[in-house]
């Protein structure tokens, strides 16, 4: 028996091998599924599954980055985001004191978004930083903290040296302009990494070289430490699909958003097409009145509109992916019904059946033991063309604002890029790999599905 159906499965794969759009259904399903088993190596943040919509998570993150191969289409390339760690540190003997140093060798077209120093600290500490420019020119920041337990603290360009950064180049600007100009409204970081000369607030052109940053910090008290320091470059490109509004990395939320596209369409088409041909089969084996009441409930049923009850069920009750599922289940189970009943209403006029029939089998044994496992490769077909409108229901639900905001899926991901204006203000990243992904994610299966149907019906066979 089992060599038979070994057989039977290498004859199915040879045949399914010449349909050639229904390999590319395996090749693209086989990347979705190493993106589910690889999910944790392939995540460049491993919270993100958790901490998706905790903004505290991707705060040192860059907003509105572009993925970093954009670098390659132009002719000015953007600052790259990085994480310099300290070099030359130096502790004074006799004197709680630290000094080290951060050099950041900026080659770029384009200045990054902001730099940041990030300190974590514990008890009364007083710090100084200098910024020293590839000019000569710098930037000092003086700050003293005092906290009862360990805190985090950070020191932006953008939000803490705006007028440092005026006044370090004012000198350099025509003495009418530096005179209107607000150091509040500036461009702080494009001033600080662009040339001392007149238009440098307007207009500044980058300064290449090596910037370091020099911090000096003093341990007051014998509480008092230095648990870790690091700057932050946040570069107009980050990541392999860039940011959104929130600082969210992109690529994560795409990694982590497949495993929930897969669990949503599979489930549901699983278990609806099961469902389905049960009942088909069932509805055309007995016949008589039980088929006509059988029929009237499939036509309550496929007569309901299913995204209607979808969206007042997530505005009524708390949005759940779970019930989401458990809806499109119960509405999706009608679709093989008619095809399997047809098919059951011949099937049962078999001879085997009528003989099954004359030995006294049970209902149960016929429609389980021999109808039913005839329509195993319907059944098959049935499930991989059902995928994608699940999850396509799964994203129209999300893109609306009433999906599950708990879990990371892409219908999510469009709704934050829609709720966000991405699509008036040109942020193109932000929407189309997680529409590319679920446009992939349905063709994936259609293919499957109507290549199975191509050697499994023998009509498609001959057109």
């Amino acid at each position: 028996m089992k060599r038979d159906r070994l057989a039977q499965l290498r004859s199915f794969w040879s045949e399914f091998r010449q349909v050639r759009f229904g390999m590319v259904g395996v090749a693209l399903l086989v990347v979705f599924l190493a993106l589910v088993i690889f999910e944790r190596p392939l995540l460049t943040y491993r919270d993100v599954n958790s901490r998706w919509r905790d903004m505290m998570y991707w705060t040192d993150s860059p907003r509105y980055a572009l993925p970093v191969w954009v670098n390659w289409f132009t002719s000015k390339d953007y600052a790259t985001s990085a994480v310099i760690q300290a070099q030359n540190v130096q502790e004074a003997e006799g004197v709680r004191r630290t000094t080290m140093e951060f050099p950041y060798e900026f080659k770029a077209g384009r200045p990054p978004s902001d730099v940041l120093l990030q300190l974590a600290l514990t008890g009364q500490v007083s710090l100084t930083l200098d910024i020293v420019r590839p000019d000569g020119r710098s930037v000092t920041y003086q700050k003293n903290t005092s906290s009862s337990g360990s805190q985090v603290l950070r020191i932006s360009v953008d939000q803490n040296l705006r007028e440092r950064v005026f006044q370090m180049v004012a000198s350099a600007e025509d003495p009418a302009v530096a005179a209107s100009r607000n150091p509040k409204q500036i461009n702080s970081v494009g001033v600080l990494f662009g040339k001392a000369q007149p238009g440098v607030f307007s207009d500044p052109q980058v300064l290449d070289g090596t910037y370091v940053l020099k911090l000096d910090v003093t341990l007051v008290g014998a509480t008092a430490k230095l648990d870790s320091a690091k700057v932050i470059v946040a570069g107009g490109v980050s990541g392999i699909l860039g940011t959104d509004a929130q600082k969210r990395d992109l690529w994560s939320g795409l990694v982590a958003g497949t495993k929930w596209a897969l669990i949503i369409g599979l489930l549901t088409s699983i278990i609806s097409v099961v469902v389905g041909v049960i009942y088909g089969v069932a509805s055309g084996y007995f016949g008589g009145w039980i088929d006509s009441l059988m029929n009237r409930i499939y036509e309550v049923f496929v007569s309901i509109p299913l995204l209607p009850i979808l969206i007042v069920l997530s505005a009524v009750f708390k949005p759940s992916i779970w019930i989401m599922i458990t809806m499109m289940c119960i509405f999706f189970w009608v679709g093989p019904v008619k095809t399997v009943r047809s098919i059951a209403l011949q099937l049962k006029e078999n001879a085997y059946i009528e003989a099954a029939q004359g030995l006294g089998a049970s209902h149960r044994r016929i429609l389980f033991k021999h109808m039913i496992p005839q329509l195993v490769p319907y059944a098959f077909a049935s499930m991989a063309l059902a995928v994608p409108g699940a999850i396509t229901y799964e994203a129209s639900i999300s893109l609306i604002g009433l999906g599950d905001a708990t879990v990371v899926t892409w219908g999510q991901i469009l709704f934050d890029a829609y709720s966000s204006g991405a699509v008036l203000q040109g942020i193109w990243w932000w929407i189309v790999p997680p529409g590319l992904a679920i446009a992939l994610m349905g063709m994936t299966f259609a293919f499957i599905g109507f290549a199975m149907d191509t050697i499994l019906n023998p009509k498609l066979r001959t057109r």
